[in-house]
């Protein structure tokens, strides 16, 4: 029986391990601070100079348009006068004659209505005031003769759609007719008719108060110097 030689296993070395280099991770270039700076400082002055631009070229559409807006709104609260001039408050007191330099665009104004035979039958008054959510403007037509409005017109109104838009529905807009001033803001309608007061509209009432209070503040400012005008200016105005 042939003898067993125990052979002892071979101590091989572990095969190599394959090797891989890395590939050099590319750096990307960092634009400095201030040429980014200086991009976006040139991008906004491009900006707006395109803005001012396209504004200075829609300026006379916008004036034309806002001219024509103010047209309408004086023939409706003056009831279609046959003609309106407008009369400049310069030195605290109104005149016809229209003022040099800026001071015709920011002189606050008046506008007065004629009929046909050249009587006048009132004035166009713009009032603004602060309501729930921005200004309103309105034009209110005013007899300075019987102390009471002719119409009003809300001009602009950012107040909450579906709440306070009621103040622009002619169930409101039409109690302004033939109001005296100055006028009177109640919640519910008087039992006995009375012509200084006004219904403000229910979930709307800081709006309504807002209408009110321009209307009374602006005509109490106007009124003397209405009066003042009236006691100096022939009855058919200057043109």
């Amino acid at each position: 029986m042939s003898a067993h030689r125990d052979t002892a296993p071979a101590h091989c070395a572990p095969p190599a391990a394959n090797t891989i280099s890395a590939a050099p991770v590319p750096v990307e270039d960092i634009a400095p601070s201030w040429k980014l700076l200086t991009t976006l400082g040139v991008s906004g002055a491009v900006s707006g100079l395109l803005i001012a631009a396209l504004y200075t070229a829609l300026l006379p559409m916008i004036e034309r348009y806002k001219s024509n807006e103010l047209h309408s709104a004086i023939n409706e609260v003056l009831e279609t006068p046959a003609r309106s001039d407008t009369l400049y408050l310069v030195n605290g007191a109104l005149t016809a004659i229209r003022p040099g330099g800026d001071e015709a665009k920011t002189a606050p104004r008046v506008y007065r209505g004629f009929d046909r035979g050249g009587a006048p039958v009132g004035y166009a008054i713009e009032a603004i005031g602060p309501g729930f959510s921005e200004n309103i403007r309105l034009l209110v037509g005013y007899d300075a003769t019987r102390h009471e409005l002719l119409a009003m017109k809300i001009l602009d109104s950012k107040e909450t759609p579906g709440i306070a838009d009621g103040v622009l529905k002619p169930e409101f807009t039409g109690q302004f007719q033939h109001a005296v001033v100055p006028v009177v803001g109640v919640k519910a309608s008087p039992k006995a008719p009375d012509k200084g007061t006004v219904v403000m509209i229910t979930g709307a009432t800081i709006s309504s108060r807002a209408i009110l209070r321009a209307i009374n503040n602006t005509l109490a400012r106007w009124q003397p110097l209405i009066a003042k005008y009236e006691a100096a200016a022939p009855a058919a105005g200057t043109r």
